[in-house]
């Protein structure tokens, strides 16, 4: 299924550990402000390290050669809001892409450090851009993006000249291609195309051809294109066709078929696949149990990672990126009390040498261990999730925060999570639930939550309340359910239907109506409109249903305090989502307490925002379910 996830925020027990006297309160800043550096990257020939820091209090890219006391460069001077996503474009240049304010219209920006100079190349109005195929070790000079400046509901494809900022079309979008697919030497030669409840692999042997489809599936099953295989003529894919579970699979292209399974995991699905660029083979899959786990294929690889995760015990490890020649590695270390560390690993010396702690004001042994749970849902289904309990109290009768993850076609994993560390040291129990829908589970998981929204998958949420009022673990009197995205429907969903369960909610760019929310969506969400209706409700046939479970229609049941929190230029949730909200409860005479940030999209980017918004939800879950 290649329908995108509706609704996503990230911000990224049996607890018995007692200690005579309270953990010490971490300054609330220390949590949300932005980090000291992150996101480190290695050039293709590894001379230069590149990273992200702040600079008047917005995150951007500095580089620094790759040698002890070497003097760091910034090479790039953005001030209203954070950079995030880039990467090296061989040893010259550096990609990266931004949006205005979190309208989420990215552009892609070029950098050349030799000249000093800054390019958006794809400044066209209103428009939304993206990165197809970076070429990486193809050219140096060249790269395939795409853009929808001729029709917003779709994107076209093109070859940009990096030096020039010269674009090519490759590919005109007939109006219904959803991911554009490049094989090992940067050729245009497959798709993903959605029509109505359907999706076709689309292919052809070379770009002066026009594409056929190869196969088709429905939006109920999964087949996601990977990468081509290292001749070219088949493709690697994480498939859950006539399984379960989605595989890494190889389809053969010419016959039409898959040809052979690669890996499964008998209880969730492969969620990545990863190779050498340089010796083309594959290295590794990834799989989400509890923790992420490498599947290795690669004795290479896997002599690496377990050499890198000999030095550092107890932590999650990730290579996060390269040389060209795969001599030296940028290594980042997790774990659910830290933000971690990234690292140069030399795998010809076998040496570690620490760049950076992402957060070091921030002692993981004052923190609390997230712990892996699982509890039956009223019909059967087991539902996992993780437990975080503040490690100076026993695990009793404790003020609970439920914190549903957005999507909802996504899911939590284990690892740190600010937000909910934060919570834990001022004193609250967080339980974070993979409802039914929560991606990972396999095929079945994920169809349960078909037109379930408001219904089986919040009895999933509240069967997790009710479970831990069942083990004693949650004061019933002092439960408040908070989420963002799907998760801030979650949390209006559950004060409409379990009026008398909650303490409180906090809403975070949720939605509140299901119609004015599908009327709303992006144009480029448009393609897969008939598949939305078929997963969450149709605004005509199902209209008793959706009525029923759209919160801002049914505010005569909420009982509880409420705080809404949104962005106003989020595409995804638009404003009026929680304007209506605010308006529905306040003609009831009860009072909300709203945030609004202009310069703000779906989840609150900038550091002075994110520090507002959670000292008001300090302060507001005290007065609710505090002490």
């Amino acid at each position: 299924m290649k329908l995108f996830l509706v609704l996503m925020i990230s911000f990224v027990f049996g607890q018995t550990s007692l200690s005579k006297e309270n953990v010490d309160l971490i300054p609330l800043r220390d949590f949300f402000k932005n980090p000291d550096s992150i996101n480190y990257q290695i050039s293709p020939d590894g001379k230069w390290i590149s990273y992200l820091k702040p600079y008047e209090r917005r995150l951007n890219i500095f580089v620094k050669e790759n040698k002890d006391g070497a003097q760091e460069t910034r090479v790039t001077s953005v001030t209203d809001r954070d950079l995030g996503n880039y990467f090296w474009k061989g040893n010259q240049h550096l990609v990266y892409t931004r949006d205005f304010g979190g309208d989420e219209n990215f552009h892609v920006f070029t950098v050349d450090l030799k000249t000093k100079t800054e390019k958006d190349v794809t400044n066209f109005p209103n428009t939304r851009a993206g990165v197809v195929d970076a070429l990486e070790n193809v050219k140096d000079d060249e790269m395939i993006i795409s853009h929808n400046m001729r029709d917003k509901k779709v994107f076209d494809v093109y070859r940009l000249n990096i030096k020039t900022g010269k674009l090519v079309l490759l590919a005109k979008n007939p109006g219904t291609i959803i991911n554009w697919i490049t094989d090992h030497s940067g050729r245009l030669r497959a798709a993903v195309e959605s029509e109505g409840l359907d999706y076709h692999i689309l292919y052809r042997d070379t770009e002066d051809q026009k594409f056929s489809k190869v196969f088709s599936y429905t939006y109920k099953e999964s087949f996601e294109p990977v990468f081509f295989t290292f001749d070219n003529r088949n493709l690697y894919a994480l498939s859950n066709i006539n399984r379960d579970k989605a595989s890494v699979v190889e389809f053969d292209l010419k016959n039409r078929k898959e040809s052979r399974i690669i890996y499964q995991h008998p209880d969730v699905d492969v969620s990545t696949l990863n190779y050498s660029r340089k010796r083309k083979v594959l290295t590794a899959a990834g799989i989400v149990t509890w923790k992420t786990i490498p599947q290795f294929f690669d004795p290479v690889m896997e002599n690496i990672y377990n050499k890198v995760a000999e030095k550092l015990i107890g932590k999650e490890v990730r290579i996060v990126s390269t040389t060209k020649n795969e001599d030296l590695f940028i290594i980042r270390s997790l774990s659910d009390r830290s933000f971690g560390a990234f690292y140069v690993y030399d795998a010809t010396k076998d040496e570690l040498k620490l760049l950076a702690q992402v957060a070091p004001w921030l002692d993981e042994e004052k923190l609390n261990p997230t712990k892996p749970v699982s509890y039956l849902s009223r019909d059967g289904l087991t539902i996992n999730g993780y437990l975080t309990l503040p490690k100076d109290k026993k695990a009793k009768n404790l003020p609970i925060v439920i914190n549903p993850h957005g999507g909802p076609w996504h899911r939590d994993v284990w690892g740190y999570n600010p937000q909910v560390q934060f919570l834990v040291n001022r004193g609250y129990g967080v339980l974070q639930m993979n409802f039914r829908g929560s991606t990972g589970y396999g095929k079945s998981f994920l169809q349960a939550s078909y037109k379930q929204w408001g219904l089986k998958m919040q009895d999933d949420v509240t069967d997790g309340v009710k479970w831990l009022i069942q083990e004693g673990i949650a004061d019933p009197d002092k439960i408040c359910i908070y989420g963002g995205s799907y998760g801030g429907y979650a949390t209006l969903a559950g004060l409409v239907k379990e009026p008398k369960l909650y303490a409180c909610g906090i809403d975070f760019v949720g939605v509140s109506n299901l119609f004015t929310f599908m009327n709303t969506i992006p144009p480029y969400w448009t393609t897969e409109l008939e598949k939305l209706y078929e997963m969450v409700g149709h605004p005509e046939k199902d209209k008793a249903q959706l009525t029923a479970t759209s919160p801002a229609l049914n505010a005569d049941k909420i009982k509880a305090p409420l705080l809404i929190v949104q962005g106003a230029k989020d595409p995804r949730v638009n404003k009026a989502e929680s304007d209506q909200m605010v308006q529905a409860l306040e003609k009831r005479g009860v009072k909300v307490q709203y945030i609004v940030k202009d310069n703000e999209g779906h989840g609150f980017r900038n550091e002075e925002n994110r520090i507002e918004f959670y000292e008001a939800m300090e302060v507001f879950l005290k007065k609710h379910i505090g002490k």
